[in-house]
C-alpha cells in the first residue's frame, strides 16, 4: 500500500461518472457530496449515473452540480439510487427453455454509454459485489477508483468501511432497548442482525450493548451451551438474557438459515431465521419465556453517525486524489489510522471475516460474554 504523496500526477481528466452499487447504506451521500466538490473544484465535470450499474446499462445518467450535493452530508441512502441485482457481465435477459435464468453480457453497452457520454473515469461505491461488477468495465480500458461501502464491514483490504459506524449505533440502541422489556418480563431476547458471512456487526454492538450471548458466523455454537448460560443466568438471580445473533450464524455441524434464494441476484442467497429458531428452540428447552426480534433493513437506514460522515469524506476525497494522480484501477482502504489504496480486483469475491482470537472476542470473553461455544 504506497503512499499517494509517492506519486507523479500525469492525470488530466476532464469528465468522470459516479455510480452506487448494491445496498443503500449511511453515507453513499457524504461520498458523492465529496467526489463532486473535490471534482469540480478541479475544473472536472462529474456525471451521476442513477441506480448503479442498472444505469449505466440504461444510460440513465445526468450531470451533478454543486447545488446539487450541497446540504447532502446528513441523509441517509443516495441521491443517485442504488441496485443490488445488477452485474453488466451477467445481467438476466429472460428464461432459457428448461427454465433457467438467460443471462448476457452486457459490457459493451456499458462502455459504449461511457464513450458517448466522454466519461474518462468511474468512482465505483459499493461493497464486494460492487467491486466485482466493475472488473470487466475497468478491463475494458475504463478507470474505476473504489469506495468501501457496507454496513458488514467485510470487505476484503480494507479495516473499516463506511456505514458500518452507524449500523452498529443503530444496533446499539435497539439492543439496549430490547435490555429494558427483557428485564421488566424475565425473557429470553434473541436480537437478529445483519452480517452476512461476516460477524462484525454483530459482535461489536453485542459488546456496546452488554448482550450476554454474541452469536457469529465465524464460531459455530452448541444449543445446549445457549441453554445452559440462560439457566445458570437464572439461577444466579438473572432472570433474563440478551442474545445478539448474527443471521449467519449456525449450530455446530449446521447450516445457515436461509430466508429465501433471489435467482435474479447475483447475490441469490437472502440469510434469515435464526432469531425465531433460537427462540423456539430455547423456550422448548429451557422452559423460559422466550421473544425475538428481527432489525433487518433499520440497520441500514437514517442520518449517519459523525464517524461515518468523517470517514466517507475521507474517502470520496483520496478516490479523486488518485483520479487525479492518474492511479489505475485502485480501492480506496484504511488500515489503522491511515488511508491508502489496493487493487480495485483485491476485494473482488472476497470476505473479510472475524478472525477467532481477535481481541475483540477475547475482552467479549473476560466479562463473561457466551459465544456458544463453550
Amino acid at each position: 500500500m504506497a503512499s499517494i504523496n509517492d506519486r507523479v500526477s500525469v492525470a488530466n481528466l476532464k469528465r468522470i461518472g459516479v455510480l452506487t452499487g448494491g445496498g443503500d447504506c449511511p453515507g453513499l451521500n457524504a461520498v458523492i457530496r465529496a467526489v463532486v466538490k473535490d471534482a469540480i473544484n478541479h475544473g472536472i465535470e462529474v456525471i451521476g449515473i442513477e441506480d448503479g450499474f442498472l444505469g449505466l446499462i440504461e444510460d440513465r445518467m445526468r450531470p451533478l452540480k454543486v447545488e446539487d450535493v450541497s446540504n447532502i452530508l446528513t441523509i441517509g441512502g443516495t441521491i443517485l439510487g442504488s441496485n443490488n441485482k445488477t452485474n453488466p457481465q451477467k445481467y438476466p435477459v429472460g428464461r432459457n427453455d428448461d427454465g433457467s435464468i438467460k443471462y448476457k453480457d452486457l459490457t459493451e453497452v456499458c462502455l459504449t454509454h461511457l464513450n458517448v457520454r466522454k466519461i474518462e473515469a468511474l468512482v465505483v461505491i459499493g461493497g464486494d459485489g460492487t467491486m466485482s461488477a466493475a472488473k470487466p468495465i475497468a478491463d475494458g480500458g475504463v478507470n474505476c477508483v473504489g469506495v468501501p461501502k457496507t454496513i458488514d464491514n467485510d470487505l476484503y483490504g480494507t479495516d473499516i468501511t463506511f456505514g458500518f459506524q452507524t449500523a452498529v449505533s443503530i444496533a446499539t440502541e435497539a439492543l439496549d432497548r430490547v435490555h429494558t422489556t427483557a428485564a421488566s418480563h424475565h425473557r429470553v431476547m434473541v436480537v437478529e442482525l445483519m452480517g452476512r458471512n461476516a460477524g462484525w456487526l454483530t459482535l461489536n454492538a453485542g459488546v456496546a450493548a452488554g448482550a450476554d450471548i454474541i452469536l457469529i458466523p465465524e464460531i459455530e455454537f452448541d444449543l445446549d451451551v445457549i441453554c445452559n448460560s440462560c439457566l445458570e443466568r437464572s439461577q444466579r438471580g438473572k432472570r433474563f438474557t440478551i442474545i445478539a445473533a448474527s443471521e449467519g450464524a449456525k449450530p455446530k455441524g449446521g447450516a445457515q438459515i436461509v430466508e429465501r434464494v433471489d435467482e435474479m441476484s447475483p447475490d441469490p442467497i437472502r440469510l434469515g431465521g435464526i432469531a425465531k429458531w433460537l427462540s423456539d428452540e430455547i423456550e422448548k428447552r429451557t422452559e423460559i419465556e422466550s421473544r425475538y426480534v428481527v432489525l433487518g433493513h433499520v440497520q441500514r437506514g437514517g442520518t449517519p453517525v459523525a464517524g461515518d460522515r468523517v470517514l466517507a469524506t475521507q474517502f470520496g476525497h483520496h478516490a479523486m486524489e488518485l483520479l487525479k494522480m492518474g492511479m489505475k484501477n485502485r480501492l480506496v482502504v484504511m488500515r489503522g489510522r491511515e488511508l491508502g489504496d489496493v487493487e480495485i480486483t483485491a476485494a473482488a469475491d472476497k470476505q473479510r471475516l472475524v478472525p477467532h482470537d481477535h481481541e475483540l472476542i477475547a475482552a467479549a470473553r473476560s466479562v463473561y460474554t457466551c459465544f456458544g461455544d463453550r
